[in-house]
């Protein structure tokens, strides 16, 4: 399959049309960035991205092991979660995003680029398997998804997530509900 803009946009809408959690989504989207950056933002804000990372996968991963991680995330102090929050959200540099907030308990790779995701949805974009076999799928990645991923991973993903959403002209959130959905269409 190749990757074109009218797949992306025409993807991205039937993302928007069919998938549940659309307009959950959108809204944080459009708030925590501006929320993360100023530090303005609850707990359960924070733990909203964690569950969301899991439960958006409906059923994928077993409930034991979701609650486990989002358990593990709760038990960080707050303090700890809105410092990290809000540096990650003023700086630029993937690796050291990441960094800060992988020695989060409960926060692996993955959920980190969630954070990401969700604190600048114009530059980083979530990673899974089912984006990442999309990618892979259309030639876009070489590599089969490393489990657990690594930061090492994420930057390669995350530069040809870019370099597609340059050549698209679209935002990251657009091209994440196209490969959500191109994913679907796979089984």
């Amino acid at each position: 399959m190749e990757l074109t803009r009218s797949l992306v946009e025409a993807k991205a809408d039937e993302y928007r049309e069919r998938e549940p959690l659309y307009p959950v989504e959108r809204e944080s989207i459009e708030t925590l960035p501006d929320a993360f950056a100023a530090g303005e933002f609850s707990r359960r804000d924070a733990e909203w991205v964690v569950q969301w990372y899991y439960r958006r996968l409906l059923g994928a991963i077993p409930d034991a092991r979701r609650r486990e991680r989002e358990d593990r995330f709760g038990r960080n102090e707050f303090e700890t979660v809105r410092d990290a929050i809000t540096d990650v959200a003023a700086a630029t540099d993937p690796a050291d995003r990441i960094d800060r907030l992988t020695a989060l308990e409960g926060v692996d790779v993955p959920v980190a680029s969630a954070f990401l995701f969700f604190t600048d949805p114009e530059r980083c974009i979530v990673v899974s398997e089912r984006e990442w076999a999309v990618l892979a799928d259309c030639e876009q990645l070489s590599e089969l998804y490393p489990e657990p991923p690594s930061v090492a991973d994420y930057e390669p993903y995350l530069e040809t997530c870019r370099s597609l959403a340059d050549r698209f002209d679209c935002d990251m959130w657009t091209l994440y509900r196209a490969l959500w959905r191109l994913w679907k269409d796979r089984d």
